[in-house]
């Protein structure tokens, strides 16, 4: 029989795994996450197939627009991508070079470094901030914005156990999202949202999802919160997962012709 992995073994493992890029493959038979039942990628593969010049606004490493792109029914000529942060850029570099991508650096709150005009859609997944004002002015007429966004209150659960009750925010909302593309001049044609349940199987998990999805614990370090994680390894054994609830919201919004 399999020697069950010790706390220590556990989180040992997650502090060494490396956390650049979107990838979250290291979670399999680990934890789980339902799907949202829109399917972002697939949405995201046939506007690709359609668009003539396509923009991914913080890719992160690129994976899901890549793997998009590759399936869809051509390349679209131009192919562009921004990220803040350097080692998710290199990645998006590499897994966007094949399909003759570029990658930008571009801080997440900011100008998109683009003219007017130059793009017939942009798409962006689980942004940490949308500048609707940008994302317009980058849109030629009659293109579209799709975007899969982190809703408000997400794995709320798992925050409140490792830091106690925090306010939800309704910063993310969908509500938000609506006035802000509005107030851009956007005519807003989609929106959709859904809570989608998240279960860890073991700690290691936990630690490795909240070192990557940084805003979930902000300033979260396994040794500064080795005490609630600890407190989530009891509650794992004895119960055999924990569950919390993520949340997410679908936007596609048009820029006039």
């Amino acid at each position: 029989m399999p020697v069950p992995r010790t706390y220590d073994d556990l989180i040992a493992e997650a502090a060494a795994e490396p956390v650049a890029g979107w990838d979250f493959s290291w979670l399999d038979g680990r934890a789980t996450e339902e799907r949202p039942s829109w399917g972002y990628s697939g949405l995201l593969r046939r506007a690709a197939g359609r668009a003539l010049a396509v923009l991914d606004v913080q890719t992160g490493g690129g994976e899901v627009l890549a793997g998009a792109v590759r399936e869809a029914d051509r390349v679209p000529a131009v192919l562009a991508a921004t990220e803040s942060w350097p080692p998710n850029a290199l990645l998006a570099r590499r897994a966007l070079a094949p399909l003759h991508g570029g990658v930008v650096r571009a801080a997440d709150d900011g100008g998109l470094p683009f003219a007017t005009g130059t793009f017939d859609l942009v798409v962006s997944r689980h942004p940490t901030v949308t500048v609707w004002p940008e994302i317009a002015r980058v849109l030629a007429p009659g293109g579209t914005y799709l975007s899969q966004q982190v809703g408000p209150g997400t794995n709320r659960e798992l925050t409140d156990f490792m830091v106690g009750p925090q306010p939800v925010h309704s910063g993310r909302s969908p509500r938000r999202a609506v006035a802000q593309a509005t107030g851009a001049g956007l005519a807003v044609t989609d929106v959709r949202e859904q809570a989608l349940r998240v279960e860890f199987f073991d700690v290691g998990a936990v630690a490795y999802v909240l070192r990557k999805v940084l805003w979930t614990v902000p300033g979260f370090t396994v040794t500064g919160y080795a005490e609630p994680l600890a407190r989530m390894h009891a509650h794992i054994e004895a119960n055999g997962s924990f569950v919390c609830y993520a949340q997410r919201f679908l936007i596609e919004a048009r820029k006039p012709a």
